[in-house]
């Protein structure tokens, strides 16, 4: 039995003014589903690349429905779930379909809600902080006192990898192309900003020891620089295209530095691994929203009626952390 949702429809491919409130229907949960009522969910640059026609949400996820992270409390509960129970605060990455004020999630990938945050707060938190919690750690293998290069480090991914960097003892290199965006990420621990506003960064960089590690959202338009940047066996993650999607690279820093390119993305990935993600983060990180460490950093929270506004203002690059749509 499928109960009706209010929802986000992308009518068609486009600009924001696609966007609308509808109406769909969501099943009950399955075996080890539950389904969740969603009271927020943070708005992504993949959300705005699905608009656009250019991100198909996975097999098994509305393409016009947009929204990859949600919070919210526990409604129903699948056969054979433990664990959680109904009314219980919880939070979850999904393939999409997020912007809905109902959503089935499998249990194995719902976190709980950190002690003292709204669940406004927690919508802030899945993507981005699973995002870059796996491409510094999982895929970048960030060790104490390495230095790690964060590119539009005022980002959603961006604030989130500073904490999450700092946290664990790194030393953190910021890029942004806003002298007021690098000032405010040293109160979450920016141990040097550079300014991008030219497309270099390299030679900043190795005047400080080169980068062990970077963390790229960019794409194309930094690949050059990333290598010219990075110290003996570094490492490059490449999470976003925003840069463009082909560049040309010099092999040659590439085999003498012997470095590594890796690429990653997070929401086609099986449930198993992503399961594995997500009980990894609850062990290693989610601790630390409730100690004060790690904290969600949210440039506004808005009804999800000025979803468009949303969307128009993540393209204009006007915010600082995250933007949260919520459903009061």
């Amino acid at each position: 039995m499928s109960i009706e949702a209010r929802c986000v429809r992308i009518r068609e491919s486009g600009g924001p003014e696609v966007l609308e409130l509808s109406t769909t229907e969501v099943r009950d949960p399955g075996p080890g589903e539950v389904r969740v009522a969603v009271a927020a969910a943070g708005l992504n640059r993949a959300d705005t690349l699905q608009r656009r026609g250019f991100y198909p949400a996975p097999k098994g996820f509305p393409d016009d429905i947009p929204g990859l992270e949600l919070a919210g409390t526990v409604e129903s509960l699948g056969e054979g779930v433990s664990g959680f129970a109904v009314g219980d605060p919880v939070m979850a990455i999904i393939g999409g379909g997020g912007m809905a004020t109902h959503a089935v999630v499998h249990s194995r990938e719902l976190l709980p809600v950190p002690t003292g945050l709204s669940l406004e707060e927690a919508a802030a938190i899945p993507e981005v902080f699973l995002t870059a919690f796996d491409a510094l750690f999982a895929q970048g293998d960030l060790r104490m006192g390495e230095t790690v290069v964060l590119h539009a480090v005022a980002s959603g991914v961006g604030t989130a990898a500073l904490q999450l960097a700092a946290n664990a003892g790194a030393r953190v290199i910021g890029t942004s192309r806003s002298a007021d965006k690098l000032e405010r990420c040293k109160e979450l621990g920016l141990a040097h900003a550079v300014d991008t506003s030219d497309g270099t960064f390299a030679d900043p960089v190795q005047q400080l020891g080169g980068a062990d590690l970077i963390v790229d959202t960019i794409g194309a338009k930094y690949l050059a620089e990333n290598l010219k940047a990075l110290a003996l066996r570094g490492r490059v993650v490449v999470l976003g295209l925003m840069g463009g999607v082909k560049g040309e690279m010099p092999l040659g820093l590439l085999l003498g530095k012997r470095a590594r390119i890796t690429g990653s993305t997070l929401r086609a990935r099986p449930l198993e691994e992503k399961a594995a993600l997500a009980q990894r983060f609850i062990r290693e990180a989610l601790p630390h929203f409730a100690d004060g460490r790690l904290k969600p950093v949210i440039d506004a929270i808005l009804p999800m009626s000025e979803v468009g506004e949303a969307h128009a203002r993540m393209e204009r690059n006007e915010t600082f952390g995250k933007l949260v749509l919520s459903w009061k």
